[in-house]
């Protein structure tokens, strides 16, 4: 097989994107590009190998046969580049531990507090990967991923539970209707408009369930990330959602709050590493998380 056998890398990539993401938009935001640039990859590739990936089903989209095929061969085949570029650096010198992260976990509480992490593991150095939908089942790229889940875990994963998470409402003292709002039982504020995430979709049923309360009966704008959602919130366009530690410096600079309270869920935040690694940083790493998510 020669090079002119195979597609375009950029539109290979733009496809493994969406297919392992289930979304066109979801993709574009993951490789930092326009919507419209990973829909023109995606038909690119689709006319270079003269058959659909993608057909439309509802709102959304649904693989065709071949692009399941091509999306399990891409997937490993990227999974194994970022494994082999991983093994390059490290054998390089570069000893920058790769922590994988999901974007707004990364932007909304791993990112400010860096300079408290960098002061108490001054040895310790970060290579920061924000990764959006399931991280690969060999942790493949990463050295370390953290993120907030729940149990089954893949069986190549070491998982280090650091703490249990809580979730509740917020809402800005900026909106229009905060005093009437915060006035409310969670049963009321239930039947409200109630700004939700596509990524997580049972939020709310969860806090709802852990409250006594029915679940939501209405659900107002949708995000496609909590990071967006949270925005929002601040902006005062709603009432939404999200784990306390990552509302906490909000709550504490007035710019949110949360008359409801928290809920605990079955979820943990975890740091998760290969199991058939031993990198003593990852330990020292998941130490410190731990005592700042107390």
């Amino acid at each position: 097989m020669t090079d002119a056998d195979l597609p375009p890398l950029n539109a290979v990539r733009a496809f493994e994107a969406a297919a392992r993401l289930g979304s066109l938009s979801r993709a574009a935001e993951a490789l930092h590009v326009t919507h419209g640039a990973v829909s023109r990859q995606v038909r690119l590739l689709e006319d270079a190998l003269g058959t659909p990936l993608f057909v439309r089903a509802g709102r959304g989209l649904r693989l065709t046969p071949a692009g399941e095929r091509l999306r399990d061969a891409a997937g490993d085949a990227f999974a194994r580049l970022r494994g082999a570029v991983a093994t390059i650096r490290r054998t390089q010198g570069d000893e920058a531990l790769v922590l994988g992260c999901p974007g707004s976990l990364l932007a909304r509480w791993v990112i400010p507090r860096l300079p408290r992490l960098t002061e108490s593991l001054p040895a310790l150095r970060l290579h920061l990967s924000p990764h959006e939908g399931a991280f690969p089942p060999s942790l493949a790229g990463f050295d370390a991923a953290l993120l907030i889940g729940e149990p089954p875990w893949p069986a190549a994963w070491r998982v280090r539970r650091l703490a249990i998470e809580r979730i509740g409402p917020v809402l800005s003292p900026r909106h229009a209707e905060a005093a009437r709002l915060q006035a409310l039982a969670p049963d009321a504020l239930l039947r409200e408009p109630l700004l939700h995430t596509a990524s997580r979709p049972q939020a709310w049923p969860a806090w709802a369930a852990a409250s006594g309360a029915a679940p939501p009966q209405v659900l107002g704008t949708g995000f496609e990330h909590l990071y967006f959602l949270l925005e929002a919130a601040v902006a005062g366009l709603g009432v939404a959602i999200a784990p306390q530690e990552l509302v906490a410096d909000d709550l504490a600079a007035g710019r949110l709050l949360a008359p409801w309270g928290f809920a605990t869920t079955g979820a943990h935040w975890v740091l998760a590493t290969p199991r058939d690694g031993d990198d003593t940083r990852a330990d020292a790493l998941a130490h410190w998380l731990s005592r700042e998510l107390l």
